[in-house]
């Protein structure tokens, strides 16, 4: 698979990655598509625009499985790349097609064997890039997603034009990935971008601003499953607060008012929220009611009695 550029050339830029000086014999050099600028399947496309900021943000980028983290699973390395026009192809909106792509590396070794052989085979071949970017406009209104978003529903026709969302201003790349499903049908490609910390917000505003249906692409999906996750997780450690403090102010309560059943004082606190439960506890704190003065009768007494010795 040694296409496009000379066997020299590739070595040299090759050897620019390692920190020994590779042979060709050492190295196994192929051709990965990694992006188009096609409507793909999360109905989202990069623009031309955005192929050229990406094509030099990917050298240097690491090979790896399904987007893990773990080193163990680094596999190849991308030392160019290139944009190319598909002749005679256009993209679903009509627009010449550009694929960009990569030429990567990895050692000739017993490890990678069965790899290199199922991409000589054409078994391993769709492969996922992770990236991010600035800019999300949307196709029917123009108007820039990360700044707010739009109430037009991605992969829903408006009149004639479909809405997609058109990707631009790159600002990394981090890696690319041998997957089993790609995205675009064209260049083969998962996308997996990192997201902002204001994304959950812009995604969240869509949903409520969108009177119909809501079509979410998968790192949107992704995104809001770890949102909830982590919502559920507060909400345990609230539980887990909440009924301590129940406990405290009952007991508190109990305290200061022995003559009254104590469960009647956790059937109440049990309904409380915990605003209510911090004011009760607090009030009783700056009182420090004590239990002997609260059993007293409230009846006026004419000779004091229970002040004599």
């Amino acid at each position: 698979m040694n296409d496009f550029k000379s066997a020299k050339s590739d070595i040299e830029k090759i050897n620019c990655f390692s920190k020994k000086k590779l042979s060709e014999d050492e190295v196994y050099i192929f051709t990965v598509k990694l992006c188009n600028n096609d409507i793909d399947r999360d109905f989202e496309k990069f623009s031309v625009d955005a192929l050229k900021g990406l094509r030099p943000l990917f050298i240097g980028k690491t090979g790896i499985f399904d987007h893990s983290m773990k080193s163990a699973d680094q596999k190849a390395r991308i030392f160019d790349t290139f944009l190319e026009k598909e002749n005679g192809s256009t993209t679903a909106d009509g627009e010449a097609l550009y694929t960009l792509k990569a030429r990567a590396y990895m050692l000739k070794s017993e490890e990678n064997k069965t790899l290199i052989d199922e991409i000589e085979a054409g078994i391993k071949k769709e492969v996922s890039v992770s990236c991010s970017m600035n800019s999300s406009i949307c196709s029917i209104c123009g108007k820039d997603k990360r700044k707010g978003g739009c109430q037009h529903v991605s992969g829903k026709s408006y009149g004639e034009k479909l809405a997609y969302t058109i990707l631009d201003a790159p600002t990394d790349a981090y890696e690319f990935s041998f997957v089993a499903v790609p995205a675009q049908r064209e260049a083969g490609v998962t996308k997996a971008f990192k997201q902002k910390e204001y994304d959950m917000e812009s995604i969240l505003n869509t949903i409520k601003s969108c009177a119909g249906e809501v079509t979410l692409s998968k790192t949107q999906a992704d995104e809001i499953s770890s949102y909830i996750d982590n919502l559920k997780e507060e909400a345990q450690l609230g539980e887990a607060y909440k009924k301590e403090l129940s406990g405290e102010v009952a007991g508190m309560l109990s305290l200061a008012l022995p003559q009254i059943d104590g469960e009647l004082f956790k059937s109440i606190v049990s309904v409380m929220t915990v605003k209510e439960l911090l004011g009760f506890r607090n009030g009783l704190k700056k009182e420090a009611v004590k239990p002997q003065l609260t059993a007293q009768d409230n009846k006026k007494s004419d000779n004091y009695s229970q002040f004599k010795i």
